[in-house]
């Protein structure tokens, strides 16, 4: 799939680096809200929380920049149409994967697994929309990566590298990464009418196909799932508000500066997830989370250089 490449000034870059942590502690709030859902509602539909929550206030985004603008918002097209698909079932199968990672370790190493999406982000881009990444970039991400796996470092010898907890965790990873190379795809394969507004677009898109997906997943389990999820729209509604803005953010960004950029600048929600694990969760963290959380902010420094 062929998609344009976008040519942005260095207001721009400062533009996707504050929109991008903003877009990190908004996704760290979210999940510490799905995760409180996980007492009342399965993986899944705690899950699904975040997509079916979100939709209304999306599509109130999207005909506030449709009413905004002088031009019509960009059509679709079969490369968009692929794009949105494959990004939004991984998407589906990342949080499901990450939300079920927060069962097994608790909730600040449940989020540094995840967050091995960074190098796999590189991966794909190179895969499936042909971008690469600097040596600046490489570095920064395989040194936010070192700090990852610090954080990481199991509590416990039972705890183990390759735990169930562990298995999730960088499942989900790989499914974030995956997903968020296929959000810029798409970004880039509409009408270049302006980074926001395409990226607004894409979510729209998104958010919807999420919501028809997995609310027929969900409807033929038959289980009384979306009833409960009906009966917990007071939490739920604060989710899809922190869920549509980080979107928001995230797709913006993504459409502005590659994934893997992205994702490893976004890496800072693992600042705020040991406040919230401490403050919230009142979780202990060890010594060794202050050279992980060092490396990670050493790694993305280097790879703003880039």
């Amino acid at each position: 799939m062929h998609v344009r490449t976008v040519r942005y000034d260095p207001a721009a870059m400062e533009f996707w680096v504050l929109i991008t942590v903003a877009a990190a502690f908004l996704q760290n709030v979210r999940s510490a809200l799905q995760r409180q859902l996980t007492a009342r509602l399965s993986a899944e539909g705690a899950a699904y929380v975040r997509f079916l929550f979100a939709l209304p206030f999306v599509a109130i985004y999207l005909f506030g920049l449709d009413s905004y603008l002088d031009t019509p918002l960009p059509e679709p097209n079969l490369a968009f149409a692929g794009y949105v698909v494959l990004g939004g079932g991984a998407q589906i199968l990342g949080t499901v994967f990450l939300i079920r990672s927060f069962s097994t370790h608790n909730f600040a190493v449940g989020t540094a697994y995840s967050k091995t999406e960074t190098i796999q982000a590189a991966l794909f881009g190179i895969v499936l929309l042909g971008e690469g990444v600097g040596q600046f970039a490489a570095a920064g991400i395989l040194i936010s990566l070192l700090g990852v796996l610090a954080l990481s470092r199991p509590t416990r010898a039972v705890d183990g590298w390759f735990g169930v907890g562990a298995m999730w965790g960088v499942l989900s990873g790989s499914a974030f990464a995956a997903s968020a190379v296929c959000y810029r795809g798409a970004s880039l394969s509409l009408a270049p009418v302006g980074v926001v507004v395409q990226a607004a677009v894409t979510l729209g898109w998104v958010l919807l196909f999420q919501t028809l997906a997995m609310g027929c997943y969900l409807l033929l389990r038959n289980d009384g799932e979306l009833i409960r999820i009906a009966r917990a729209w007071r939490p739920a509604l604060l989710v899809g508000i922190c869920g549509m803005l980080a979107s928001a953010g995230w797709f913006t960004a993504m459409a502005i500066e590659k994934a893997a950029y992205v994702r490893a600048v976004g890496q800072v929600e693992l600042v705020f997830t040991f406040i919230i694990s401490i403050a919230v969760f009142r979780e202990r963290q060890r010594t060794i989370d202050v050279a992980g959380v060092a490396l990670i902010v050493s790694g993305i420094v280097l790879l703003l250089f880039d």
